[in-house]
């Protein structure tokens, strides 16, 4: 027989990567993406658009659309940082921002994420004018993986 233990951390790591993937949760259309609760912890606003942060090594990556019709929203700007090999997530060297492209697609190269408070975790934000601000706080499956996909899906204001 086998036995299932809920933890905490077992639920928050379920509810990151189902708010990670960006699935509609409303029946009329896309939904928009709800900030998860310690996402905007050591946030940095305005960190400056790199091509990478540091040497690189974890791919973050994504998509960002509009909470309704799920179009693709070019030049949106999403801020990345962590817990890294190179630095704590506090450090302004952990932070780096990069821009949408024409099929709302980011993707930002950092180096690997390890774990903080027992969970490795990326944060991510999206920050600008016309849509609501979103911090998420995904957790990993895995401290070894190299990378974490993010699905944003903003609401205008």
């Amino acid at each position: 027989m086998t036995k299932l233990l809920h933890t905490r951390r077992t639920l928050l790591a379920a509810a990151g990567a189902f708010v990670a993937t960006g699935l509609p949760t409303q029946a009329a259309g896309l939904a928009p993406t709800p900030t998860m609760r310690g996402g905007a912890n050591n946030y940095r606003p305005g960190a400056p658009i790199v091509e990478r942060i540091g040497g690189g090594g974890f791919w973050m990556t994504g998509t960002v659309r509009r909470a309704g019709d799920g179009a693709p929203l070019e030049g949106q700007r999403i801020q990345v940082w962590a817990h890294t090999t190179e630095g704590h997530e506090r450090d302004a060297r952990s932070h780096g921002a990069t821009l949408t492209n024409a099929a709302g697609e980011f993707r930002l190269e950092m180096p690997q994420i390890v774990p903080a408070f027992g969970q490795p975790h990326g944060h991510l934000a999206y920050e600008g004018d016309g849509f609501e601000t979103v911090f998420l706080r995904p957790i990993l499956p895995s401290a070894s993986d190299t990378s974490l996909n993010v699905d944003f899906v903003l609401k205008p204001v």
